[in-house]
């Protein structure tokens, strides 16, 4: 088995961003859920 190196064990703990990841933190962003939770 092939060692691990710093490298490999920091990008381990990455996982990729989705797109629906990307857009709900973009419209968090613009629009925050607490403040649209408060107008109700």
């Amino acid at each position: 088995m092939k060692q691990m190196t710093f490298a490999d064990a920091e990008y381990a703990g990455k996982c990729k961003q989705t797109r629906e990841e990307f857009f709900l933190m973009e419209m968090d962003q613009v629009a925050p859920w607490e403040g649209l939770m408060a107008l109700t």
